[in-house]
């Protein structure tokens, strides 16, 4: 997969606006209730990522979870990052 442009970036970020451009991440924090609410969100989480075989960072504290997404292999942000990144938001809609 191919590194995507700056006008392209900037397009794929208002399809996720929660997410964040970090030099060549995205990163969004999710807040939940409590500690395990967080928990099951991150297992949901794995699943999806080992799906796409595109696995984010994950940081854990207590009732918040911050995911970064980047493709290495591409030395920066893909498609696959946005997509990756929908998916996560729709987790957390339910």
């Amino acid at each position: 997969m191919k590194k995507i442009s700056a006008p392209e970036i900037k397009t794929a970020l208002a399809t996720v606006p929660d997410w964040k451009k970090k030099g060549a991440t995205i990163a969004r924090t999710y807040p939940f209730k409590d500690f395990p609410a967080a928990i099951k969100f991150i297992n949901t989480v794995a699943e999806l990522a080992e799906q796409a075989w595109h696995h984010p960072d994950i940081d854990i504290r207590w009732n918040k979870v911050t995911l970064t997404l980047t493709t290495h292999d591409a030395g920066g942000l893909t498609e696959k990052d946005f997509d990756l990144a929908r998916k996560f938001d729709a987790l957390s809609l339910r």
